[in-house]
């Protein structure tokens, strides 16, 4: 049995709606959704201005507000996962289950941990110039 090539590669079309721009409103959903529900996503945005001006005020060089960029990226896409890994375990075990608190332990420790990771990472981006800045010497 011989199949086209357009047959082969047929799960690469959309099979939704196809509307772009529906998909991307979605998504804006989404994030509003956390912006307005989730307490700690607020407080890493918040994080996410005091870093953005502190490198800002710095003069970052390029490679350096890469890595601020990529760090702040993986915590708020990390907390949005945790966020509906939790919608997620609610909806199939409304019950308390100890899998279903397994699962939302291992979300918020993933948080946990990329947050640290970050913390970490922001203080050997930021640590040097800053000291430099304020004339301390390394």
């Amino acid at each position: 049995m011989s199949h086209s090539l357009n047959e082969c590669v047929s799960f690469l079309r959309p099979r939704r709606n196809g509307n772009l721009w529906l998909s991307f409103k979605h998504a804006g959903e989404g994030v509003l959704y956390a912006i307005r529900t989730q307490l700690n996503f607020r407080i890493h945005l918040v994080a996410t201005v005091l870093v953005l001006i502190m490198g800002t005020w710095l003069r970052l060089p390029g490679t350096s507000w890469a890595i601020l960029v990529l760090m702040i990226g993986l915590v708020l896409v990390t907390e949005m996962m945790n966020t509906a890994a939790e919608a997620l375990v609610d909806l199939a075990s409304p019950d308390y289950h100890p899998l279903a608190k397994l699962v939302k332990d291992v979300a918020a420790g993933a948080v946990l941990l990329i947050a640290l990771t970050s913390v970490v990472v922001g203080l050997i981006v930021l640590g040097p110039p800053l000291l430099a800045r304020l004339g301390w010497v390394l």
